[in-house]
């Protein structure tokens, strides 16, 4: 780990330039600019309040702000968005990179480290206007919020360690990513975010706990929903999760990195 932790550092050049450049060419050449980062994840955030809010009155527990549910759906939305736009792009990171691959000769371990740096730059510009938010509508929750932060590395964790073993087994299998599609749809409403857990039967409650997704969300929930600390007890147990994900998907991509030149 710490040799190529010191291979990445020689090699910060290139993954800082590729992280920006990959942000101009996405961003700064549209009319709209870096606006695109935060206007699908607000209108998207919008409809569901709409929905769930106002048609279908659906109403927090024991929570009296009255932009609780906003809050709740927006701590669960950017969250999900995170995850989903880590995992989806280690999927195809290195087929969307093959000529790199092939051409230019350099530390592979670089393309997922370019990938999460660009998502979390994604990440801090939406998360910072949603603070904003809680800021102007008197909703921060104080220093309670600092928790989030281990959340946040826990939840990175398990996504890296899961993107990675799906984007190497799709080098090989590409049903991998077909099915990995389709998986984060069930996946995404088979988590609270858009509804509250208490409106689940029991026996359904009790198998949300084996949901690492509903261990975070809830966890970031708790915390800016009702300044209350987050569920350690689910997020440790993520964090092993993702821990043994990690460790799968890098002797995955070690023993394989030369076959997946040759496959691609």
């Amino acid at each position: 780990m710490i040799s190529l932790i010191k291979v990445l550092w020689l090699y910060r050049g290139f993954v800082l330039g590729s992280i920006k450049r990959e942000f101009q060419t996405k961003y700064l050449n549209s009319l709209l600019g870096v606006s695109w980062v935060f206007i699908q994840p607000l209108s998207m955030i919008l409809v569901y309040t709409l929905v769930f809010s106002q048609v279908m009155k659906t109403r927090l527990p024991e929570v009296d702000n009255t932009f609780g549910y906003s809050i709740y759906l927006c701590a669960g939305l950017l969250t999900w968005g995170f995850f989903v736009e880590v995992v989806s792009r280690f999927q195809n990171v290195f087929i969307d990179n093959s000529n790199l691959l092939k051409k230019v000769s350099f530390p592979r371990l670089c393309l997922p480290v370019v990938l999460v740096g660009s998502a979390g730059l994604n990440f801090c510009i939406i998360f910072s206007l949603f603070l904003v938010f809680l800021v102007l509508s008197s909703s921060f929750p104080g220093l309670v919020f600092i928790q989030i932060i281990p959340v946040l590395i826990v939840q990175l964790v398990f996504s890296v360690g899961l993107g990675m073993v799906i984007g190497v087994l799709n080098v090989f299998f590409r049903d991998v990513g077909q099915m990995t599609n389709v998986v984060l749809q069930f996946w995404f409403w088979l988590t609270p975010i858009v509804y509250p857990v208490s409106i689940l039967p029991e026996y359904v409650r009790y198998l949300m706990n084996f949901n690492p997704l509903y261990q975070l969300v809830g966890s970031y929930q708790r915390v800016l929903v009702q300044g209350l600390s987050p569920n350690w007890d689910g997020v440790g147990a993520v964090f092993v999760v993702g821990l043994t994900l990690c460790a799968l998907g890098l002797r995955l991509f070690k023993r394989n990195s030369g076959d997946i030149v040759d496959e691609l």
